[in-house]
């Protein structure tokens, strides 16, 4: 028997760490989880709970327009972001003392502050030592921001999550997911939105083509794109904010939002006299989750990793972190695909080979599907939502998919699961689907493509 204060000390109460703290804790094992800000992190409080509530008006103006041409509706109504706003901030509000109570009922102690490594067994706490056998460093990231000269006028997600007027004139730094998705409502608003970005084009990480469509439907409502530029500085004006590019560029706004990624929060935990090595990209672990000491583990976001930095992800960590420390299994961490989606109007969704990739390369065979065209009835008159099927050629089962539309979600999250368990054609064709479900077009169109 140890004479550690605990089993197991969770450092960072976010999804790579609730999970298995409360897995452990049920488990009769004596568990800590140590907070510097809210339990359960980013997502549930300043990120993908607060950015889908407000998505939602917005998914059903975007509906509502694909009718127009039709005269079904006279005018799609605009989305009142005060309204909005006064919904969303009293229902994630609420989740700030369930989310502990969830934390303390599974018999887990909840210790609030900021958590730094004396050892490979001691973490303090506000001066405090606690101690055990086993360390999971779970600290998140955070919004980044560019050293330049009025750097005091930008703003992070978090910050735009909660402001109560939506700004007239907005710029976006950086051309990745949060820009994209904060800009698509911006914009379906008719404000004047600009994005400004270091690369040629935007969201690098999802295929081009499907990205370009939806870039040409955001420019047609009247959002600027500009490629290849740095921002060098914003100044204040008599009329609100300049903000400049190396180029000479210069774009007016009210209201500036930089996602030029997102750091990971690695410094002052103690790693470096630990030899625990991390870095902007986050620490690094072998394929255990183990770090440099092996009984000190790191999860979730703060994981230097190619897997997408996703909320699934990270759950899929934590429980596999439980699963370890409770003896369940001593193999190597196996990540299945991981569907990731972009909540831009309309989505942009992938899992498994990328579709980039996949045209490049003859070992794989693509099959496009112009998706609205064919089930028009069933996209809510969509017509130009697509799918696209890849498979390897060798082996003749599905590796990837992608796919631009308003349900693209739903499709890549079934599409994920014909990936995962390696079903063959035969096993497929077996299977019947609801119809005329938004999943069910896929799945039919997947057997005769296949």
């Amino acid at each position: 028997m140890s004479n550690y204060d605990f089993y197991a000390i969770f450092v960072g109460c976010g999804h790579g760490c609730d999970l298995a703290a409360r897995v452990l804790a049920k488990a009769g094992k004596r568990v800590a989880a140590i907070e510097r800000d809210l339990w359960m992190g980013t997502c549930t409080n300043y990120g993908c709970n607060a950015k889908i509530l407000l998505d939602g008006p917005f998914e059903l103006t975007t509906a509502m327009e694909n009718y127009l041409s039709l005269g079904i509706f006279d005018k799609v109504p605009q989305v009142n972001w005060e309204k909005l706003m006064q919904y969303k901030i009293p229902y994630i509000e609420a989740y700030k003392p369930v989310t502990k109570a969830l934390m303390e009922e599974s018999g887990c102690a909840c210790i609030h502050g900021h958590g730094k490594l004396k050892d490979a067994h001691t973490v303090v706490v506000d001066g405090k030592e606690y101690t055990a056998e086993y360390i999971v460093l779970g600290p998140g990231q955070r919004d980044n921001k560019l050293d330049i000269p009025g750097k005091e006028y930008i703003h992070g997600s978090r910050d735009m999550l909660s402001i109560e007027q939506m700004p007239k004139r907005i710029v976006f730094i950086g051309a990745g997911i949060i820009s994209m998705e904060f800009a698509s409502m911006a914009v379906d608003m008719g404000r004047e939105v600009t994005i400004i970005d270091h690369g040629d084009h935007a969201l690098k990480a999802y295929p081009r083509e499907y990205v370009d469509e939806v870039v040409a439907l955001m420019e047609k409502k009247g959002a600027r794109f500009k490629y290849c530029e740095d921002v060098c500085a914003i100044e204040k004006t008599a009329t609100g904010l300049m903000v400049k590019a190396k180029s000479g560029l210069e774009v007016e706004a009210d209201y500036v939002l930089e996602a030029t990624g997102r750091p990971v929060n690695y410094e002052n935990l103690g790693l470096e006299a630990l030899g625990i090595e991390a870095g902007p990209r986050g620490i690094k672990v072998d394929d255990h989750l183990r770090t440099a000491v092996k009984n000190i583990f790191a999860t979730g976001d703060a994981i230097d990793k190619r897997i997408p930095k996703l909320t699934p992800t990270a759950l899929f960590e934590s429980q596999y972190i439980a699963d370890l420390l409770l003896g369940k299994t001593d193999k190597p961490i196996c990540y299945p695909a991981v569907p990731n989606l972009v909540f831009t109007f309309p989505r942009i969704a992938q899992v498994g080979v990328g579709l980039d990739e996949a045209r490049k390369n003859n070992k794989y065979r693509v099959a496009d599907v112009p998706y609205g065209q064919f089930f028009l009835f069933n996209t809510h008159n969509e017509a130009t939502a697509k799918l696209a099927f890849i498979f390897d050629k060798e082996s003749n089962l599905l590796v990837g998919a992608a796919a631009v539309g308003s349900d693209a979600g739903a499709w890549i999250d079934v599409l994920s699961l014909v990936i995962f368990n390696k079903m063959t054609r035969e096993q497929f064709a077996h299977y019947i689907y609801a119809f005329p479900t938004t999943t069910c077009g896929p799945l039919m169109l997947l057997s005769q493509m296949w």
